[in-house]
């Protein structure tokens, strides 16, 4: 199971609690979270409301007025004494943590004396741990999103009068797609940005996926010409025909002995195939092509493994479809030892058959004969197997 949160329109804590619970997380479990933490009394209270013409779920957070003031040292004492599971613990933890670790950054002052002003309160808390908690109940594998918007103009806050996006926001999301936009508010919170980089795996575009569920998430605010909600869509990943990457560089400056080494290491990095191809380059200077084909899920590794190898400092990189026969490893026996045979099966009929090579060539050593004749006996053995076409 996997998640995108859509937060082309912002991003808050309540926002995201609004998507959980729309999404069908049970608002009781986002509650009994909240108060295993909550010092003073928190409810959680949801709305049907519309957004520029899209309905959403708002979570209010309703809390008595309180005039205490808490440090990171405090929430971080609360959270490790209240009665929660470890991934919602940790989460809360981490997401307050950044918190904290940009307040001091932007404003000055040591890490654990941070009051956490706007975000410190109560309201903030439940947020946090509410979050926290739906999220671990959805037990999502990996969790996308797309690019930030973070709204223009200025917000008040106890520092007094700040552009948006405030410095603690561009901090927090430092390293993530953001826009600005022409909506004249703070669309993205601290405590909003906070839970996403906690959160988030990946970011950029929804992922190829089968939608199950969809939840959107309300804000407080109308903003005009757009809904002020959160998306979120809940599925299973599928696999899309562009999966696979064709990786590709021209060097023409290694000496070729490396290379067999360089090829071995990409398999092993986990290329499905990598190959040389010689061509001449600008000034007539000889050099190779490297093309190396990867799934897209081993791709980093093995464009790591492509710039740590070899000389080159660019690559190109396509995506292609691949379609691939079925695939079984059978084995028969030649001169008493086991050779592997790769079949490859269309609509059920074998249509090729080949004897594994490094077996083969196992076998002429261990018996003494020439490659050639064993390969010749390895396929006839398949075909008398009834393995080969």
């Amino acid at each position: 199971m996997i998640g995108w949160l859509d937060c082309s329109s912002g991003v808050a804590g309540d926002m995201l609690l609004g998507a959980l619970v729309d999404a069908g997380v049970p608002l009781g479990a986002l509650q009994s979270a909240v108060d295993a933490v909550a010092p003073e009394p928190v409810r959680l209270r949801t709305e049907d409301v519309h957004r520029a013409g899209l309905r959403a779920t708002r979570v209010h957070v309703e809390t008595t007025t309180s005039t205490t003031r808490r440090t990171w040292a405090d929430i971080r004492h609360l959270l490790g004494t209240a009665d929660l599971g470890p991934e919602v613990r940790g989460r809360a933890q981490e997401a307050f943590g950044r918190l904290a670790e940009t307040e001091a950054r932007v404003h000055g002052g040591a890490t654990d004396d941070v009051h956490f002003h706007e975000v410190g309160a109560l309201d903030a808390i439940a947020d946090v741990v509410g979050v926290a908690a739906g999220f671990a109940m959805l037990g999502l594998e990996e969790l996308h999103a797309g690019p930030v918007a973070l709204g223009s103009g200025s917000v008040r806050t106890e520092h007094g009068l700040l552009p948006v996006p405030p410095p603690a926001v561009v901090e927090l999301l430092r390293g993530v797609p953001t826009f600005g936009s022409d909506a004249a508010h703070e669309l993205a919170t601290p405590t909003g940005a906070a839970l996403l980089t906690t959160l988030v795996t990946d970011w950029g575009p929804q992922p190829a996926m089968t939608v199950e569920r969809q939840g959107v998430g309300a804000g407080g605010r109308e903003v005009s010409g757009r809904p002020n909600v959160v998306r979120l869509l809940v599925g299973q990943p599928t696999r899309s025909h562009a999966a696979t990457l064709v990786l590709e560089a021209n060097i023409d400056d290694m000496d070729p002995r490396l290379w067999p080494s360089v090829l071995s290491h990409l398999l092993d990095a986990g290329a499905s195939d990598a190959w040389l191809v010689p061509i001449v380059m600008k000034k007539g200077r000889p050099a190779q092509t490297l093309s190396v084909l990867v799934e897209m899920d081993a791709a980093e590794d093995v464009r790591r493994a492509i710039f740590t190898e070899t000389t080159t400092i660019g690559l190109r990189e396509t995506a292609v479809r691949k379609r691939a026969l079925e695939r079984m490893d059978r084995t028969v026996e030649v001169d008493g030892h086991r050779v592997r045979v790769k079949t490859a099966t269309l609509d059920g009929i074998v249509v090729n058959a080949q004897p594994e090579y490094d077996d083969v060539a196992a076998v002429a050593a261990a018996t003494r004969r020439p490659v050639k004749a064993v390969l010749a006996d390895a396929a006839v053995a398949a075909r008398a197997a009834g393995l080969a076409p």
